[in-house]
């Protein structure tokens, strides 16, 4: 628990074998637990300040299965209060592992989010890349009246991984809402990767990952970011507070 947060400690050689958990334990149907699905949240410096609120969103990084930090700030604030070690992720580098380990076992993938042009190109490229993978669906973002309908789909291609992105109403708190309408396998929620997947948008270098300095090409895209400097302060000053009255 960091700052009333939970947070995995997960070393890169171990993530095939937790995954590999996660799916036995959807395939099984004497596994009570299978029902609810297993979420996987990536975990930002803005999300870890948001799950400290009560509310929905917390509820739903207290129950996921996998909660893996992607912000550098995260690993070093463990590191100043803690004393531990926890690994960062970047998330596109994160679902790859995800999607090579499905494709080695043969699963099955649903994408869901985005505009379907995007989508589709995604789902192209995805394939050309992961070509024993089994795509058994996709569906963009904005459901409207369908909501019912694709939710159906979903639970009917039962997928083992459903890989969703922005563009969903509620984003991750849609997974949340739905989980037990969906089905047994994986759920994760990230914003941008259906548009790095269809070329649309270009990732952040490992370099700049590695030296936590994405935040900055974030802002060069969208400079209303900047602003977010703000909540970087107070996470600071929690550190700070948490440290000295050893709360």
């Amino acid at each position: 628990m960091f700052l009333k947060v939970p947070i995995d400690i997960v070393p890169p050689e171990e993530l095939p074998n937790i995954i590999s958990g996660f799916l036995a334990s959807a395939e099984n149907p004497d596994d009570v637990s299978s029902g609810n699905g297993q979420n996987i949240v990536l975990l930002s410096l803005s999300d870890l300040l948001r799950a400290r609120r009560k509310g929905e969103y917390r509820n739903y990084v207290l129950n996921a299965a996998l909660v893996v930090p992607i912000s550098k700030s995260i690993v070093s604030g463990v590191r100043f209060l803690l004393k531990k070690e926890v690994v960062r992720y970047m998330p596109f580098n994160f679902v790859i592992s995800i999607l090579s380990l499905l494709e080695k076992k043969e699963h099955s993938l649903y994408l869901l989010g985005n505009k379907i042009r995007i989508l589709k190109k995604a789902e192209r490229n995805i394939h050309t890349t992961f070509p024993r993978l089994k795509i058994v669906g996709r569906y963009e973002g904005v459901m409207r009246k369908h909501e019912g309908a694709v939710l159906e789909a979903i639970r009917k291609a039962s997928p083992s991984l459903l890989l969703a992105g922005k563009g969903i109403r509620k984003e991750e708190l849609w997974i949340a809402r739905n989980s037990a309408r969906i089905n047994s396998g994986i759920r994760l929620w990230c914003s941008d990767l259906f548009d790095v997947f269809a070329d649309k948008r270009r990732r952040p270098s490992d370099a700049v990952f590695e030296k936590g300095l994405e935040s900055l090409v974030f802002c060069l895209r969208n400079p209303l970011r900047v602003f977010r400097i703000f909540p970087y302060f107070r996470y600071k000053l929690l550190l700070l507070l948490y440290k000295i009255f050893k709360w």
